[in-house]
């Protein structure tokens, strides 16, 4: 087996962090994970303001590109994504840190992990979505090379006017997936 390709299907474990003192597997979010995430949703995102978000579709719909981090058995970071039916693209829904574990790569190497699955599927873009006052999230969605559409708003960000509804503007970010993106 040459890449990662044949592990993400088979396995779902296709890459491996190490750290001073652990291991840890990218691997595929069973619905244990999915429990312990939104059971300590606070530790990932400071309050609970998304857990609305968190749907367990992510586990049983869209269980092939919903990828955990552990350190041993805590889920340390997650990234919940899937495959457009409308057209070549890979969305990534949401991506989280527990707060300890920050500032480690975790995240990037989720969406690493997810751009070689989404490569696999034919995507040839990468998509996520965030408000415009998350100032972090679009921080780092700049980090990894993705670029804001639409146009800048009063306050200077780049927003699509009204995209989650009237008066609900949204950063919209988006990549052209090449092969150089595989992780």
């Amino acid at each position: 087996m040459s890449g990662p390709g044949p592990l993400i299907r088979s396995l779902g474990v296709a890459s491996r962090i190490e750290f001073e003192s652990f291991r840890m597997d990218i691997t595929s979010c069973t619905k244990a994970d999915y429990d312990q995430l939104v059971t300590h949703i606070q530790e990932f995102w400071g309050s609970d303001r998304t857990l609305n978000l968190h749907h367990p579709m992510f586990v049983y719909e869209f269980g092939n590109s919903a990828y955990i981090i552990k350190d041993e058995n805590q889920v340390t970071a997650y990234l919940f994504g899937f495959i457009s039916q409308t057209e070549p693209t890979a969305y990534v829904h949401l991506v989280a840190v527990r707060e300890p574990y920050r500032r480690r790569g975790l995240a990037r190497r989720l969406y690493d992990h997810f751009v070689s699955f989404a490569l696999i599927q034919g995507c040839t873009e990468l998509k996520a979505i965030t408000t415009p006052s998350n100032k972090e999230s679009i921080a780092f969605h700049r980090l990894l090379g993705m670029e804001l559409t639409g146009k800048l708003n009063r306050d200077g960000v780049q927003v699509i006017k009204d995209y989650a509804g009237p008066g609900q503007d949204r950063v919209v970010f988006r990549k052209t997936l090449t092969q150089a993106d595989a992780a």
